[in-house]
């Protein structure tokens, strides 16, 4: 990990917030819970216990693996639906496939993004591809769930494909770190992906002892989740390690630091920023539909159950009004 890398990171864009830039205070340190999702693979909650004040416009997100499968071990999810949302899936490590009954789909590998717009609902499909199930290998990845403001929930659904070679890559004035922009911008420069909703999406790899201060936007929230090593963050230096998300408060700055000692088996810190401007209204949230209200979310259901959402299509060998919850 990663695969998006540059072997002299000197020779990118540099970025430093500046000096008269208020620094965010972090206001809390959590600790992701571990589970399974879909048909068993292994993934670490990281917005558990984080009131949603903190997290709008982000819903969840969920760290998969790190995993080593073993031949026959990689799994996915079933066919299922989603309505009123963004789900956005970063592959660090590994492969994916995905389809969906939009006609969306395609693979994704090593530091590759795919972007998937539900809007007004549809159903897919996530899965390690075969040749992986018969193999085994190494598999890790993010998913994070983006809201929808009400205007836009029943939008038409899109489907973004986001290879890891198109990511705008930056550094820090003293090449420590390497900054993957993956959606949003950061002092100027925008990655890829294209948001509804207002975010930043950045990967960033800390050297040993290297220190990040990035500018960032004063009416976006601040998160940041640790996906491997340790390190702290804020003027205050509060550690934080492997599986731990922090929630910043207001301000023009955030920072993050890697500790010089890392973990045998991880040479750097690597950790997912994100911030967004909060869509500040109602949400009803129920297994794979976001929506404003309790009777938005029955209507999604019922839409679901009478194959309003899509079809599984037929070279699935299913076909009609699609999977039954």
């Amino acid at each position: 990990m990663p695969a998006v890398t540059v072997e002299n990171p000197l020779t990118l864009p540099r970025v430093a917030a500046p000096a008269e830039a208020v620094a965010r205070p972090v206001l809390a340190v959590t600790t992701a819970p571990s589970g399974f999702e879909g048909e068993g693979f292994p993934v670490r909650r990281a917005f558990a216990g984080i009131n949603y004040r903190h997290l709008d416009p982000f819903i969840m997100m969920d760290q998969m693996g790190e995993v080593e499968y073993a031949p026959g071990e990689p799994k996915g999810t079933p066919w299922h639906p989603h309505r009123g949302f963004e789900t956005v899936t970063y592959i660090i490590d590994g492969i994916f496939d995905h389809q969906d009954s939009n006609g969306g789909g395609g693979t994704i590998t090593n530091g590759d993004t795919q972007w998937m717009t539900a809007g007004s609902g549809l159903l897919h499909i996530e899965a390690p591809p075969e040749s992986l199930v018969m193999s085994g290998g190494l598999f890790h990845g993010l998913q994070l769930w983006v809201n929808l403001p009400a205007e836009d929930k029943m939008m038409a659904p899109r489907y973004q494909d986001i290879r890891g070679g198109n990511v705008q890559l930056l550094t820090t004035p003293d090449g420590g770190a390497l900054l993957r922009v993956i959606a949003g911008e950061l002092d100027g420069h925008a990655g890829p992906g294209i948001t509804h909703t207002p975010i930043t999406m950045i990967h960033a790899t800390l050297a040993p002892g290297a220190e990040i201060t990035l500018p960032w936007r004063e009416d976006f929230n601040g998160l940041a989740y640790v996906l491997a090593g340790r390190g702290s963050v804020g003027a205050e230096r509060r550690p934080i390690h492997l599986g731990q998300t922090a929630v910043f408060g207001e301000g023009g700055s955030l920072t993050v630091r890697a500790d010089e000692q890392q973990d045998s088996h991880t040479p750097d810190l690597e950790v997912v920023l994100l911030g967004g401007r909060p869509i500040r209204e109602p949400m009803a949230h129920y297994g794979p539909f976001v929506m404003n209200t309790k009777d938005e979310l029955m209507q999604a259901f019922e839409d679901f159950q009478k194959g309003r959402l899509g079809t599984i299509p037929a070279v699935h060998g299913m076909t009609g009004e699609g999977p039954q919850s």
